[in-house]
């Protein structure tokens, strides 16, 4: 395989696999709290966050880490301003003290921090102006949870970098990018190239999965799958999945490795792939390859659909999830491309109505119809071009897949953000 392309694959594991406390929305709100703090030079007066419908959806529903179990966008804001460590980026939150979890309850009843809903904006945009007398900051983020694109202070512009809003008609970020360039890069890298950023992947996942079933959070789907179904390796993959969600969502103080900007994305491309090598006594450098291989046909579904949208993250992942586990039970590469089809033949059109912990049982059964599709491609039935989304080609099906949740589900969106925030359409 080509150095240079290679470098790239390399290239993009590293800047996507990153860790993460609690779910990415509010941790990004936090995070452009905290660095207009840091800017401004003090505690502000008060604050507004400007956000994205989906953003706001993402908030809504889930509890922010290290807040004692509060929830919402203020929360989030609040806390960043309060205690975050603006170096930490996702993990913004790790530091908060008990006495500014206080202060952050009374902060919000005194209605310290507003909330606007932002129009005309890309699917994930935050604005936070923080006030202090005469001086006022400006963070804004777009398009990536960490991706600061302006900074203003006083009018006087301290960061800008441009960008253009996303229309839901855009190309793929990445053209180089495809299951065959992913299929032969996953054969051809030197994995100790990789083994630092997976091994840390496993751990983190692993840990708060493990977290997720020896403790009650939100409706413990991971532990309910567990005692309704059993423990065989198809039930405990989905299992550990849920139970990591379940933790992740409801408040964990765990970090995870997050995929494509989320954290549940992260622990569905690689929990059921570490389950599945565990029951087949895989070898490490073969683990490593599966997960390469998950974690890079999520990235490349995911790129074609956007940063946030109706369509559920947990879909794309289960279908990398597939792809790797396929690999592990000695699948070719027609086969792998099966499954990534049957995958997402199966589960597409499962909607995102915000993170929440729901989110446990929408991994669950992303991974059934992985495991499902990977099975169907090893035994060679699947389902065929033309019915359906599905293509002959498995690039055309990702490319209905990509403008299905980037195009065709914008107008369900917006009714799901209706829907949550009380305002019905008519």
């Amino acid at each position: 395989m080509d150095k240079n392309i290679c470098n790239k694959y390399v290239a993009v594991l590293k800047e996507e696999l990153v860790m993460a406390l609690g779910c990415t929305e509010p941790i990004a709100l936090a995070y452009a709290s905290a660095v207009a703090r840091k800017e401004l030079g003090m505690f502000p007066e008060k604050i507004t966050a400007v956000c994205s419908g989906n953003v706001i959806k993402n908030v809504k529903g889930v509890t922010v880490p290290n807040s004692g179990n509060q929830k919402g966008i203020e929360v989030a804001v609040i806390l960043g301003a309060l205690g975050g460590n603006p170096d930490r980026k996702l993990e913004v939150l790790t530091e908060i003290a008990e006495d500014q979890i206080e202060e952050s309850r009374r902060l919000i009843k005194s209605g310290f921090c507003s909330v606007k809903l932002a129009e005309g904006v890309a699917s994930l945009y935050i604005c936070i102006i923080a006030v202090y007398k005469d001086d006022v900051v400006k963070v804004e983020i777009l398009d990536k949870h960490t991706n600061i694109v302006n900074i203003e202070k006083n009018d006087i512009k301290l960061l800008k970098q441009h960008y253009t809003i996303d229309n839901g008609e855009n190309t793929r970020k990445r053209s180089f990018i495809s299951i065959k360039g992913i299929l032969d890069f996953t054969d051809a890298v030197e994995v100790k190239e990789l083994s630092d950023l997976l091994d840390n992947q496993i751990r983190c996942n692993t840990l708060i999965a493990e977290e997720g079933l020896k403790k009650q959070y939100g409706a413990n789907t991971g532990k309910k799958l567990l005692e309704i179904y059993g423990d065989d390796v198809a039930i405990r993959a989905r299992a550990m999945s849920a139970a990591g969600s379940d933790a992740r969502m409801s408040g964990s103080d765990l970090a995870v490795v997050i995929n494509s900007g989320s954290g549940n994305q992260g622990i569905t491309v690689s929990i059921p792939v570490v389950e599945y090598a565990k029951e087949l006594n895989c070898n490490k450098e073969q683990l490593y390859r599966a997960l390469i291989l998950s974690n890079l046909v999520a990235i490349h579904i995911k790129d074609d659909i956007g940063s946030l949208s109706a369509f559920c993250g947990a879909v794309s992942a289960g279908a990398g999830s597939s792809a790797g586990i396929t690999y592990l039970m000695g699948g070719t590469k027609d086969q792998i491309a099966d499954a990534i089809s049957n995958t997402l033949a199966i589960a597409s059109g499962m909607i995102c109505d915000g993170a929440k912990p729901s989110c446990a049982a929408k991994i669950s059964v992303s991974v059934d119809a992985a495991i499902i599709g990977s099975k169907m491609a090893l035994s060679r039935n699947n389902f065929c071009g033309g019915e359906g989304i599905v293509m002959d080609d498995v690039e055309a099906t990702l490319s209905n897949i990509g403008r299905l949740g980037r195009v065709g589900m914008k107008e369900t969106d917006i009714e799901i953000l209706n829907m949550m925030i009380g305002k019905f359409s008519s």
